[in-house]
Parts: C-alpha cells; structure tokens; sequence
C-alpha cells in the first residue's frame, strides 16, 4: 500500500447511501499513504497515516457492484468472508467500492499574514489550555507541540494552516468546513470558528 498511489478521501455523508453503502461528502481531497500497520494479527483492519493534498469536488458517483448486504458485519471475520465471497461470484474485476468523476478545486494561494497567523496559533493555545482544565498546561508544552509539528514559523503558508486546524479539532468532521473554505479570508473565518473556546 505505500508507494506513490493516491486515492481521493472523503468523510461521510450519514444522511445519504449509494448501493446501502454510506455516500460520501461532495468535497474532499488527494490522499497518499505515508504509514501503513495492520492493527491486529488477523490483518482485517489497517491504521493508515495519510497526507492530503489538493482539494476536489465530485461531478458524478461511479457505484460500487456489489449492494451492501443488510447482515454485513465490517468487524467479524464472517462479514469479510460473505463479502469475499460475494465478489468472487460477480467476478474480481469488479469495484466494491465508490468511485467518482471529480474536479481538482484550485488550492488558496495567498500566504497567510503574520499577525493573523499569529491570532490562529493564540486561539488555539486558548482552546487546549480551556479543553485541558482542571489540569493545567504550560505554556511552554503547547510551544512544544508547535515545533514538533513544525508550526513555529515567521513565514506561515496555508499548510500551517491546515495543520493548526488539524491539531485543534476533536474529529474530521470539525475540518470538513475548512476543507470546503475558497478563500484565505474564508479559511481563516473557519479556522477562528474552530479555534473558539465555546
């Protein structure tokens, strides 16, 4: 699985199905595996780091050839094997999962400015000393996480950006709206939305 493919990646969308699979949101991005372990020994789950880049929008959904059957368990060895099966019968050339006609979104390209940049990073050590109470945290610990993730910069660009979102969200669903952002003042509306102390 490492190498240089890339897949598109898109959360979910709860309210929608194709085939009775769960669909996917309109907008979502580029993907490339850069860790890949298997979780057990039974190899039936993966944990996957990834790098995103750039942005898409799906124009058309290719459905997979298999309906989702309605006992289909994705966390038993049973699931895995009726659904191996299934796809032996319909013929292994088949897809089993969606596919989609997307267009490639053009990426923001306006640096961020300094003293925004720097508002982001204070709202964000703001969110997790709050999310931390009652333990306390140092000031010097969150500058830690910052040059751990190499966000300490004098010339932030729009990755640092995503990346401080992605340190002050408690799920992807919380980045989706920032992923979806067309423009720098855009982002960083969201971005100051996410980094609230609420």
């Amino acid at each position: 699985m490492l190498g240089d493919g890339q897949f598109g990646v898109c959360l979910i969308d709860a309210n929608n199905s194709i085939s009775g699979w769960t669909a996917p949101k309109s907008i979502g991005t580029i993907a490339k595996i850069t860790k890949c372990k298997d979780v057990e020994l039974d190899g039936m789950q993966l944990h996957i780091e990834t790098v995103g880049r750039n942005k898409f929008k799906i124009n058309k959904i290719i459905p997979p050839s298999l309906v989702q059957p309605s006992n289909y368990d994705p966390y038993t060895v049973e699931g895995h094997q009726s659904i191996s099966e299934l796809h032996e019968k319909l013929g292994t050339e088949e897809k089993m999962y969606i596919r989609a006609e997307v267009e490639l979104i053009p990426e923001i390209d306006d640096n961020i400015p300094l003293d925004k940049w720097e508002k982001l990073v204070e709202m964000w050590k703001n969110k997790i000393v709050r999310q931390a109470l009652p333990q306390i945290v140092e000031s010097h610990a969150l500058d830690q996480v910052l040059e751990k993730y190499y966000l300490t910069t004098d010339m932030p660009t729009i990755d640092y950006v995503y990346s401080l979102s992605a340190l002050g969200a408690k799920d992807p669903n919380e980045l989706q709206p920032i992923l979806e952002a067309n423009t720098m003042d855009d982002l960083i509306q969201k971005v100051q939305e996410l980094l609230k102390v609420k």
